[in-house]
């Protein structure tokens, strides 16, 4: 056996009321590569918050071996963290005060390297991720996915003695995919150590040595991959659903909620284009949406889909003098932006991204009638009654007095979800909204998916790069390739 680097005895951590840690007994040894497994809410990220000395409360469990800081000896590559690293860089854009009102921000050769120059490491470590072409782009330009793969190439090529991964994949193509686990199956050797935080067992790495399983705010049990694999506690985990309800919450009747007229086409573009410094990301795209589809967006990481949706929601000032139609109204026919928004229900990563500590559950899903992150408007009692009704459908109305960035990860994209479709939008955008669920949450997403389309007047804008992952209701498909972008009817019978 390696060398112990933390070790974990005896741990009980009240988190809160209805939260406590429970660890009885975990080693990270060096040399192994462990998996810690568990749905989402299992208590994982807390656990690595016990185990990288940041709660409090159990520090007196923890012990590090000889002359290993976690400060200085771990790095993690999570959702977290590229949560604060956007955070960050945004923080220091500068480009109201740029000539050119630019600002490049970080790039991602200066996030690899930091302070040190370029080696022949730094060359194999871009080529081995395929990062070479956007090596001198700023972190802040880049899509989910790619931010995603750049913070996996910092850590590779640091080399610390313990990688932490949560969810390595999340956010991240199937070409992307298969240039991680090589990287990573590179790095896993008897010489390096890997903590993993996994959700779903098609998740676990190539390379994974060890399980430990984790349930309910509690380790328990660990051992080598293939004897826990067999455990009845696994497949407890890996089996579980989500109740889902037979109806939904009627729509509540205010000024951000427009009728929508049938017959009357939703989306309309005529030979659009995008481009960012130069670079057409988009370009001679012309697609029609009608009254009764629900749309795939589907391709690879970086190549338009989120600029795609930025033209159509609001969000991108690019849309303004071109053919772009909303509802009929060319986009920059008088309307404001809240006039655009109100039309829209967004679930994706980046709206995640926004919403940071001190706002409680209920008044995220509140927010959602006003289009704002959080909630400054007043409400009165017919939006926090249609808010509790929603988040009763989906036997989460336990959690509305909670703060929304101490519930899990699965439980925010649902509050998100339900945040979207308080106000029985026209059409509910779907972005990566998988991403970071474990396998009950992603049936549970896609099956309310399907029942928001059939029973409400909402049409389903979805995205997504993995294949096989889209609801039911799809109809139409837009799909990103190397040879241009193809639009073409979508059928639901030839999902396996």
């Amino acid at each position: 056996m390696g060398r112990v680097l933390i070790q974990l005895r005896d741990a009980l951590c009240r988190l809160s009321a209805k939260r406590t840690l429970r660890v009885a007994h975990l080693d990270i040894i060096a040399g192994q590569h462990l998996c810690v497994f568990g749905g989402n809410g299992a208590g994982k990220s807390t656990l690595l918050q016990l185990l990288l000395g940041a709660l409090p409360s159990g520090r007196a469990h923890v012990q590090y071996g000889l002359g290993f800081d976690p400060n200085v000896d771990c790095l993690v590559v999570s959702f977290e963290q590229q949560q604060a690293l956007w955070a960050m860089d945004n923080r220091h854009d500068i480009s109201e005060y740029s000539e050119d009102a630019r600002d490049q921000g970080t790039t991602v050769r200066a996030w690899i390297l930091g302070n040190a120059q370029a080696d022949a490491r730094y060359e194999a470590v871009l080529v081995s991720l395929g990062l070479e072409e956007l090596a001198s782009r700023g972190m802040r330009y880049l899509s989910s996915g790619q931010c995603r793969k750049a913070m996996l190439a910092k850590a590779l090529y640091q080399r610390p003695r313990l990688l932490i991964l949560d969810d390595p994949l999340g956010s991240i193509d199937r070409a992307a995919q298969k240039q991680i686990n090589a990287a990573l199956q590179q790095w896993m050797t008897p010489e390096n150590s890997t903590l993993l935080l996994c959700r779903r067992a098609v998740d676990i790495l190539p390379g994974i040595s060890h399980l430990a399983l984790m349930d309910d705010m509690s380790l328990l049990a660990q051992g080598e991959l293939n004897a826990m694999r067999e455990d009845s506690r696994f497949r407890v985990i890996t089996q579980r659903s989500i109740t889902l309800p037979k109806t939904l919450p009627a729509p509540v009747q205010t000024r951000r909620s427009p009728a929508l007229v049938p017959g009357r086409t939703l989306i309309e573009l005529h030979d659009v284009f995008a481009a960012y410094h130069g670079e057409r990301v988009l370009e001679n795209l012309s697609w029609t949406m009608h009254f009764g589809q629900h749309t795939l967006v589907e391709g690879p990481n970086g190549c338009g889909k989120s600029t795609l949706l930025s033209l159509i929601d609001g969000e991108n000032h690019m849309a303004y003098g071109q053919e772009v139609y909303l509802f009929g109204k060319k986009r920059g026919s008088g309307e404001t932006i809240w006039d655009v928004k109100s039309h829209f229900g967004v679930v994706s990563n980046e709206m995640h991204n926004r919403y940071v500590k001190g706002w409680r559950v209920l008044e995220v899903v509140i927010s959602g009638f006003f289009d704002s992150v959080g909630l400054y408007d007043e409400s009165g009692a017919s939006e926090r009654s249609c808010a509790m009704e929603w988040l009763k459908a989906l036997n989460i109305e336990g959690l509305a007095r909670e703060y929304y960035d101490s519930i899990s990860f699965g439980q925010q994209r649902l509050v998100l979800l339900v945040r979207a479709m308080v106000k029985h939008p026209n059409i509910l955008i779907l972005d990566e909204p998988c991403v970071g669920l474990d396998d009950a949450h992603r049936e549970a997403i896609l099956a309310l998916a399907d029942l928001i389309a059939a029973t409400t007047s909402t049409h389903i804008l979805y995205v997504s790069h993995t294949q096989g992952e889209r609801p039911r209701c799809i109809n139409q498909c837009i799909r990103f390739g190397e040879g241009g972008i193809e639009i073409s009817p979508f059928d639901s019978s030839s999902l396996a």
